[in-house]
């Protein structure tokens, strides 16, 4: 058993290997206070043959009992999809990783990450970046590694690497950094409006911070690392590529040229076709062999008319943003909703205003907790014109909503200033690059649409990278065609004054300072000319809700009342819900929330509720029954749940022998308070209104 150690921030930092999963081609437990991760790679060892891609698969799991907890629902174990969580830290373990396998490895690999346990502070999902590496760096898996990845936070204007959950409260952004000794390789995180150079700085001071975490990972190869395993190299037919490239080379240079995407698409699909049965009787059974070296050519030429002719394949300028046009109010029974078309992107987005109940509840092994807003993508396959089955939201989409959600979390009015739950949806209808980013300005726009009173408004823009050599050219709101065949997909959102949320993917190893300071100008320019775009259309929020929105209205009632308003089982509440056809929130403090559907039920709802949890008052009349009768009076119930004593002295103005003579249980009298003392107990008398 070998294990490391190292600080980051003052907190210890651990990667143990070979004494747990020792089957698996590596494997290590990676700990910072009581959070323990496993992380195990395993290879199959075997080319899978006919095809031309990574198989890797990322897998990250949180248990419940490394919380001592155990999971609800019928099954009481973790079974079934992963948490949205899950699989959001499954995708940014798994995106610094994916470049850095060898060219023409094509084993099946798989990486689980199996949160063991985990302490209230402590993040595991940050750690379990480091961890993947560490365990594809220490085994015999070719990597090109190690990588390292850190959570950054500001607190007070202070960097906190790694910070605890009680740090991040008080954070003004959270960005997970993943780099090599050199340079960045993976960027993810929320920002609370702050301007580029701010962002950059952080995004700099979390590489820093991880330089430790990759000497550890060196340590940790040198005391237990196993022999790489050669990899073969794929067989090149140089004489079939240069077949390809005599009878696809002009015709791909025109396709390349053509400005939309459809036709692009079509030209090239006719070019396939044709050099694959050209070639199929000297090549038989070579098809996906020659679409690869047609592929090889296309990312040559496209790259060649940036780098050499300075020309996109749309025939924009490097720092030139897609046509842009947008409408609001779009869906009549909505409550808000906004159309967003840049290029051929095209976005619905729907704003939807609930109640508290209709929040997301989310159970995980930290405890359950709620989210007020949320943002969902869709991403149908006729966006692109494709044929397949709807088989609910895929990884990608559950990642593109997260990002969106980032970014507008930030402009959001907080629960205690709009009491609504609010979800955006954002059906992409068409798609040609950037979708996520066309969702967040989809969704300021629905949000406004709404009367939603956020504080500013949020755009964003993906921008991307062709770097040849020396040359490095930045592309503003790339196309799909240039994320496929470029280096880099920086998405980036914001006002007009910073940054709210961020995410870099790259294709090469790295990338350095100067790039991503470029990068995030030339986004901060494409963003003011977005959002002068969106502001043509609406430039505040609606004055007024939608009236198809449901009301809200709060009272406060006395915390000892609650329980007299939910009633036995929840009798009296559910009856005020279903007969003025309301619903109803309260919390531990009093506060009622009313959502209706129009004033009428709410003013139904009120009067209903200050019946059962109206307070006596000294000085009141009160048509009372009697409940119970003793021999020193009787006791009144003056209003629901709410009884007095009529002691036998105030039951009349001439002397009572037998409080039996005036009253009998279930009477009906009328009596006035004539004192609360300061234990709650009510004194009534019947002798005042005689």
């Amino acid at each position: 058993m070998i294990k490391v150690r190292t600080w980051v921030d003052s907190k210890e930092f651990c990667i143990e290997t070979g004494r747990i999963a020792k089957q698996a081609n590596g494997s290590v437990l990676v700990s910072q206070g009581d959070t323990v991760v496993l992380v195990t790679a395993v290879t199959s060892g075997e080319v899978r043959e006919g095809i031309d891609f990574l198989p890797l698969v990322v897998d990250y799991q949180e248990m419940f009992y490394a919380a001592g907890r155990i999971p609800g629902g019928y099954f009481r174990r973790e079974i079934g999809r992963p948490s949205e969580k899950e699989i959001l830290t499954s995708r940014f373990i798994d995106r610094p990783l994916r470049p850095r396998f060898p060219e023409g490895y094509r084993y099946d690999t798989q990486i689980i990450a199996t949160v063991l346990s985990v302490d209230p502070e402590n993040d595991p999902d940050v750690l379990a970046i480091t961890g993947a590496s560490a365990a594809l760096h220490c085994s015999d898996i070719p990597f090109d590694g190690p990588i390292a990845g850190v959570r950054i936070g500001r607190v007070n204007g202070e960097y906190v690497l790694n910070p605890t959950k009680s740090q991040l409260m008080e954070s003004d952004l959270n960005i997970i950094v993943a780099g090599t000794k050199d340079a960045i390789v993976m960027v993810e995180g929320g920002i609370a409006v702050l301007p580029e150079d701010e962002v950059l700085d952080a995004i700099m001071a979390a590489h820093k911070g991880l330089q430790p975490l990759l000497d550890l990972q060196e340590e940790l190869r040198e005391k237990a690392g196993k022999p790489k395993m050669q990899v073969p190299d794929i067989p090149r037919d140089d004489e079939l590529i240069g077949r390809v490239r005599e009878l696809a080379l002009k015709d791909l240079e025109k396709a390349i040229r053509i400005p939309t995407k459809m036709a692009r698409s079509e030209a090239k699909k006719e070019i396939k076709a044709r050099v694959i049965e050209d070639l199929s009787v000297a090549y038989p059974g070579r098809e996906k062999e020659i679409a690869g070296y047609l592929k090889e050519l296309e990312k040559e030429l496209m790259r060649g008319l940036i780098v050499n002719e300075k020309k996109r394949i749309d025939g924009r300028k490097f720092d030139e943003v897609r046509p842009i046009w947008c409408k609001v109010g779009e869906l009549p029974r909505t409550h808000g909703s906004a159309i967003f078309t840049r290029g051929e992107t095209q976005v619905m987005a729907v704003a939807t205003l609930g109640s508290t109940q209709d929040e997301q509840r989310i159970e995980s092994p930290g405890g359950e907790f709620f989210k007020h807003f949320m943002v969902h993508y869709n991403f149908p396959p006729y966006c692109v014109g494709e044929v397949r089955p709807l088989r609910g939201p895929a990884r990608r989409d559950i990642g593109h909503g997260a990002l969106a959600e980032k970014a507008l979390s930030a402009i959001v009015p907080p629960p205690e200033d709009f009491l609504y739950t609010i979800r955006i949806v954002s059906e992409v209808l068409e798609s040609n690059g950037s979708s996520s980013m066309a969702t967040v300005c989809g969704g300021t726009l629905a949000m406004m649409d709404a009367g939603i009173p956020i504080r500013d408004m949020v755009a964003g823009v993906a921008m991307g990278l062709i770097k040849e050599g020396d040359e490095v050219i930045i592309l503003t709101d790339i196309i799909g065609d240039e994320d496929h065949l470029g280096d880099m997909d920086f998405k980036v959102a914001g006002t007009e004054e910073g940054v709210t949320a961020l995410q870099m993917d790259i294709k090469i190893s790295e990338i350095d300072k100067d790039i991503l300071k470029k990068a995030l100008l030339q986004a901060k320019e494409a963003r003011l000319h977005i959002l002068a775009k969106m502001k043509e259309v609406i430039d505040k929020p609606r004055a007024k809700l939608s009236e198809y929105a449901p009301k809200v209205t709060t009272l406060n009632i006395n915390p000892d009342k609650i329980r007299d308003l939910i009633g036995p089982g929840g009798k009296n509440i559910k009856a005020i819900i279903s007969e003025c056809d309301v619903k109803i929130d309260v919390d531990d403090n009093g506060l009622v929330k009313i959502f209706s559907p129009n004033k009428e039920a709410a003013d139904k709802a009120i009067e209903r509720i200050q019946e059962l949890t109206k307070e006596a008052q000294v000085g009141e009349v009160y048509l009372g029954k009697v409940k119970r009768i003793t021999d020193f009076g009787a006791f009144v119930e003056i209003l629901p749940g709410t009884d007095g004593l009529v002691h036998i002295s105030e039951l009349d103005n001439k002397r009572v022998n037998n409080v039996r003579d005036i009253l009998k249980e279930g009477d009906e009298v009328m009596v006035k308070v004539i004192e609360i003392d300061q234990m709650g107990r009510i004194k009534l008398s019947r002798k005042a209104l005689l």
